[in-house]
């Protein structure tokens, strides 16, 4: 039968460090079972940071709880809940929580 619905409670997902970041936590939600893409819910301590970094594919992350500011190339901006950050492929990026609180965020890229 093939691909078939799957539910996923992020705790049960094991958290792994980010390599070019600080304070963050990462758990590939749908590392296994999806055909053609990855959701991950990442979460972001205070003053800590994504790597600053690019790569071919587009992705779209989208806030959950916190705040922080996300940096492109030519633009910087205050994030925050309910915010939706859409990067196109090869554009240079970064996340920072500028916030008190854990920033929280869910980005889904192509597999």
């Amino acid at each position: 039968m093939g691909y078939q619905m799957r539910i996923i409670s992020y705790g049960e997902v094991e958290a792994k460090e980010a390599e070019g970041s600080s304070k963050l936590k990462i758990r590939w939600l749908n590392n296994e079972g999806s055909r053609n893409f990855a959701v991950r819910h990442i979460e972001i301590e205070p003053d800590g940071y994504s790597p600053y970094h690019n790569h071919p594919w587009e992705h779209e992350i989208f806030v959950l709880e916190g705040s922080g500011t996300a940096f492109g190339e030519k633009r910087v901006e205050s994030i925050s809940v309910g915010d939706l950050i859409s990067i196109p492929g090869e554009e240079i990026h970064q996340i920072k929580n500028t916030g008190r609180s854990t920033l929280r965020i869910l980005c889904m890229i192509p597999k």
